[in-house]
């Protein structure tokens, strides 16, 4: 690809010594991608919108906020009461990041459904479950941060879970606390790694761009371009689509931070930490309920393996499976839009994850959804055998024995018949 030429005099004596401007053009300007990609595709946009956002806010909460267990809570709430605009610098980061995460879920589920972490593209899947992880390392310690009720027994909770592994469990969690129980040396160690780790994800998502770049975006068939009829350039096509799903998200967004702050959050954390009084429920963040989930549901003893153990295995497991994805799914053919019978599946594993959450928002011994005789705990136990199953045989069976449906010869046959079935 050429390089474009410069009018402007400043930008052509910048550009030719330090080639930005140019890269930029290629990647985000005249970068050609499918010309059939969906509304499915801004939330990795959004997503990025919501990082800027993040480490925006981030920066101004850190320059009023005390890394103290003495003066922690007081310092967040005199951020909400005499800051000028604290509350809404606080708000903001404090629903991002649910819509942080809102995003990175819709945007993983949809990399699932139309396969894209199929080949070329692992190594593009796996920095994105990176980015996960760190994004979920990220949000444990900022809820610490506020030092109500549940985050500090969210953190005891959570950092307890490393003392089920043998011999070095004791020690590590020693070490994660700096100390033998959660307390000050705990709180400024998160608080450190919690003001670095959205750097760190900023890293992650050059490189996640970088990666899709280098193999280009899939789209709604899974097929792959092969003629310049098959693409148009990223501006100001999909400039404008983006445009369009953050105007659109930021109505949800601003939904929650002017009339509903407090909505995805718990009230015990406005409550100062208490290391004497024991929350009656503890439960995270919405966003790790499946996770937690998974964690409960195994109170049983496998081979002389404690049941504690085991639940942290599986929780573990739950998300180190999604990076083999790429070679448990069997089938030769990505979109499920042309897999039958494993779009059913997919939709039944969509399910189950929102059960999963349902299972960790509430007590173990409570009746699931009022149902008489079916605990929470045994649903939980249920959906969580359907999660693993789901990937280590449904998707390897489905993948060898479903009849898939015949694909178009290439993006653009799809387009002209679905403009025509219009």
């Amino acid at each position: 690809m050429s390089a474009p030429q410069w009018n402007n005099k400043v930008v052509k004596w910048v550009d030719d010594r330090l080639p930005v401007i140019s890269m930029l053009h290629h990647s985000a300007y005249e970068y050609p991608t499918p010309k059939n990609l969906s509304y499915m595709w801004n939330f990795g946009s959004l997503a990025g919108f919501v990082l800027v956002t993040m480490i925006l806010t981030g920066i101004f909460l850190v320059m009023n906020y005390t890394p103290h267990t003495s003066m922690a809570f007081e310092s967040v709430e005199r951020i909400m009461r005499d800051v000028n605009h604290g509350w809404l610098i606080r708000y903001i980061h404090m629903n991002g990041a649910s819509m942080f995460f809102i995003c990175v879920f819709i945007h993983i589920f949809r990399g699932l459904y139309y396969g894209s972490y199929k080949a070329p593209r692992e190594m593009l899947w796996w920095i994105g479950i990176l980015i996960l992880l760190a994004m979920m390392a990220t949000a444990f310690m900022g809820y610490v941060l506020p030092w109500g009720q549940m985050s500090f027994w969210g953190a005891t909770v959570i950092t307890n879970l490393f003392s089920a592994f043998p011999i070095i469990g004791d020690p590590l969690v020693t070490w994660l606390w700096g100390g033998f129980s959660v307390d000050n040396p705990t709180l400024n160690r998160f608080f450190s790694l919690h003001y670095l780790m959205p750097f760190v994800i900023l890293g992650l998502v050059v490189l996640h761009v970088w990666a899709l770049h280098s193999v280009r975006s899939n789209n709604p068939t899974g097929v792959e371009i092969k003629t310049p009829q098959d693409s148009i350039p990223f501006h100001p096509y999909y400039t404008i689509k983006d445009l369009f799903g953050l105007g659109v998200f930021l109505i949800f967004f601003c939904a929650f931070v002017f009339f509903a702050p407090d909505y995805l959050g718990h009230p015990d954390n406005y409550i100062p930490a208490n290391p004497l009084v024991t929350p009656p429920h503890i439960v995270p963040e919405w966003y790790f309920l499946p996770f937690y989930a998974i964690l409960r549901s195994i109170d049983f003893t496998i081979l002389g393996i404690p049941a504690k153990l085991l639940g942290v295995l599986a929780m573990f497991a739950s998300i180190v499976i999604l990076f083999v994805i790429p070679w448990l799914d069997t089938s030769k053919v990505r979109s499920s839009k042309f897999r039958p019978v494993y779009k059913w599946f997919f939709w039944l594993f969509v399910i189950d994850t929102f059960i999963l959450g349902y299972c960790g928002a509430k007590a173990p011994d409570d009746y699931f959804m009022g149902i008489p005789g079916l605990k929470v705990i045994v649903m939980g136990q249920l959906s969580t055998l359907y999660y693993f199953v789901h990937f280590l045989v449904v998707m390897p069976l489905v993948g060898k024995l479903e009849r898939t449906k015949p694909l178009p010869a290439s993006i653009s046959e799809s387009v002209l018949k679905e403009g025509a079935n219009a």
